[in-house]
């Protein structure tokens, strides 16, 4: 019996939902073992059951541990004060390697919410290839952004509101099996934690404190990306949104994020690095470095000389015929050269 681990399974099944009370025991104690023994609930006999039961499960499926005072414990979720006390993984599973960027919106998603979900990813996958890709497998938005970061290649982490003994919803299953090879499974519920209402809303803290940036797609005027919008705002983190039409009720909660100036407007993977101060990726720079080329040699300061006001960023991908992904790390690259300059909702003017 590994003697450390069950005891911090019994202080997580006897204080799931009691997380400052665990965590003023482990701050006064210690370990794990120090906390429990100086525990006083009369839970306490049920509880230690409970933990041999799931340390069994442990063991025979291979789940990876990292309680809260573990020295590989995430090191994100480590600042945040209402932490897991353990989280529970299956995969190929780093969580404090590169960049994070949590990608969440509404279950009911268009098809234009999907697409953007989609070109965000794919583009972050060119521009930051040490990007990790975190949602919670819900319907939309959420399984979108984890399609696309399996089309990418990019490592993928899937935050359950249940434990790891089952996948919610069924239907995204094989979405989940995928995710195992290049990321995982990441859940603070022990096996046997059915996916109710309250399990989301606390899932969520893990969605945002995981993050490094946490960007809404497509946001309703309520519903649990804004409440993950929120808590990403608690901790700290860079809160990003897509903006929609005036009046669009699918995107009334983006819009509203960017009006009260509580999320930055981006419309593309490119503002969101350049937001962030990250450096693209060398091999994108290269390729999309407007060093290489002479004003008259750019097509896209060409087109940008040309006209009398900003281009989309739509019309230098049709005009240019390079992909969406080249225009964009190029734009970010002039923009930090000074020679153009991005406007609101995905515009781009030269600068004189």
């Amino acid at each position: 019996m590994q003697t450390e681990l069950i005891y911090q399974l019994a202080l997580v099944a006897l204080y799931q939902y009691r997380l400052r009370q665990a965590h003023a025991l482990l701050n006064q104690y210690g370990s794990a073992e120090a906390a429990w023994e100086h525990a006083e609930d009369e839970k306490k006999a049920a509880a230690w059951e409970r933990a041999e039961q799931e340390l069994a499960f442990i063991e025979k499926h291979g789940i990876q541990t990292w309680f809260c005072t573990d020295a590989n414990y995430p090191s994100r979720l480590r600042e945040c004060p209402d932490r897991p006390l353990m989280l529970f993984g299956k995969g190929n599973i780093r969580h404090s390697e590169g960049k994070f960027v949590s990608v969440v919106g509404t279950r009911r998603a268009t098809e234009r919410g999907k697409e953007l979900t989609r070109r965000l990813v794919l583009d972050l996958a060119q521009l930051c290839p040490d990007v990790t890709i975190v949602s919670g497998l819900a319907y939309g938005i959420d399984v979108a952004a984890h399609r696309a970061a399996l089309e990418a290649d990019l490592p993928t982490l899937i935050i359950p509101a249940h434990g790891l003994d089952r996948i919610y919803p069924a239907m995204h299953r094989q979405v989940a099996v995928d995710a195992l090879g290049n990321g995982g499974i990441l859940t603070e519920y022990m096996s046997g934690t059915e996916a109710e209402k309250m399990h989301f809303v606390a899932r969520n803290r893990i969605v945002a404190g995981l993050a490094d940036a946490v960007v809404v797609v497509e946001s309703r005027n309520h519903g649990g990306s804004l409440i993950t919008a929120g808590m990403a705002s608690d901790y700290n983190r860079d809160l990003f949104a897509f903006p929609g039409r005036p009046g669009d009720e699918e995107y009334r909660g983006c819009n509203d994020l960017i009006r009260l100036q509580r999320a930055t407007l981006i419309d593309s993977a490119a503002d969101l690095v350049h937001a962030m101060g990250w450096t693209p990726a060398e091999s994108t720079m290269k390729a999309n470095d407007p060093s290489l080329f002479t004003e008259d040699e750019s097509p896209i300061l060409a087109i940008l000389r040309s006209a009398e006001e900003g281009v989309h960023i739509n019309s230098l991908v049709m005009e240019t015929g390079l992909d969406y992904s080249e225009v964009s790390a190029e734009l970010v690259m002039m923009e930090m050269d000074g020679k153009v300059k991005a406007l609101p909702g995905g515009m781009y003017r030269i600068l004189s």
